[in-house]
């Protein structure tokens, strides 16, 4: 099969087209022909060496596919040969074949085709499991994105919105801000030209946000923390800016703050498997209604993947970025 490698740690051009042996599922898993592959930041920080898979993963990257079942390992019940699906992996999607563990696979939603399946399971997990189960945001609370235009920022304030929160979110330009307001954010601020602080102050009376999910990290720990309300949550998702920073922990036990965060990637196919499960049950109806949907930015077919890690290291991008494989 074609695949796509990463020759060594660098840049965009690292990646090559190789051809690799077809992966056999293993005990629980089912082999996927994939026709769609997400591209998501941390397949960058995997080509830069910043972020390696974990034991037992493949070494090509792609976090989400979408395609056709081909053939099944011993131990799957729900799914057969011929459905089509996408699934969550651990590695693998950019190639022409991918193992998946079949409890981390769910239905392509009705109406939709493979592409924009394929840009659906890392970003809708992630924002699931980290604004509604870690964060517990409700309705009528107030969440502030960071990274609005991002396929995570896109997801995030589609679901916050639909769920009936109040939706505040950071972008980099107008037009992304306006993007952004079109998917149902109520207040978009250009991180550029307003300090989002001082806005989230203004819009809320000086009450602040219930919950703010960053993947910034150090330089906007602490403007996070001024932005909570009483008894606010961040949701720390990513650490582009840093891993380190101070914290006055008076702001923390006066407000009642709390700080949480995680990864995906490393959790146990089990953890996964129930994860998907909520995903299906809360977020799939929606996606077959079409009250919330996959940003596409841009296509690209699957060897021309050096040039999607380009569009998405430009910061030019809105939702995802998706290869055709």
């Amino acid at each position: 099969m074609t695949a796509v490698e990463i020759e060594r740690p660098g840049g965009p051009d690292v990646l090559r087209a190789v051809q690799r042996p077809v992966p056999v599922p293993g005990p629980g898993e089912v082999l996927v022909h994939v026709e769609a592959a997400g591209v998501n930041r941390p397949d960058l920080m995997q080509r830069m060496g910043k972020y390696p898979p974990p034991p037992g993963a493949s070494d090509i990257p792609g976090l989400e596919i979408a395609g056709t079942i081909v053939s099944i390992a011993d131990g799957v019940s729900r799914w057969h040969v011929g459905d089509r699906i996408c699934a969550l992996v651990a590695g693998g999607g950019y190639a022409e074949y991918c193992a998946a563990p079949a409890v981390q696979c769910l239905p392509i939603p009705e109406g939709l085709d493979a592409i924009a399946a394929g840009a659906i399971p890392e970003t809708f997990f992630t924002v699931w499991t980290n604004v509604f189960e870690r964060g517990r945001l409700a309705a009528g609370e107030r969440l502030l994105v960071h990274g609005g235009a991002s396929g995570i920022g896109t997801t995030a304030i589609q679901l916050a919105h639909v769920f009936g929160a109040i939706v505040f979110t950071t972008a980099g330009t107008d037009a992304k801000c306006a993007a952004c307001r079109s998917l149902g954010a109520a207040v978009a601020i250009n991180y550029r030209t307003q300090d989002f602080v001082d806005v989230v102050k203004t819009e809320t009376s000086a009450a602040g946000v219930d919950v703010v999910l960053d993947m910034l990290g150090a330089d906007y720990f602490a403007r996070n923390l001024d932005c909570l309300a009483l008894h606010g949550r961040l949701v720390q998702i990513g650490l582009m800016s840093g891993a380190r920073a101070e914290i006055n922990l008076t702001t923390v036990m006066h407000r009642r703050l709390t700080i949480t965060g995680s990864t995906l990637r490393v959790r146990s196919v089990a953890e996964k498997g129930a994860l998907a499960r909520a995903v299906e049950t809360h977020v799939w109806p929606l996606l077959a209604t079409g009250r919330v949907a996959p940003v596409i930015d841009r296509v690209f077919p699957l060897i021309a993947a050096a040039d999607a890690h380009r569009r998405l290291e430009s910061g030019e991008h809105v939702g995802k970025i998706v290869l055709s494989v």
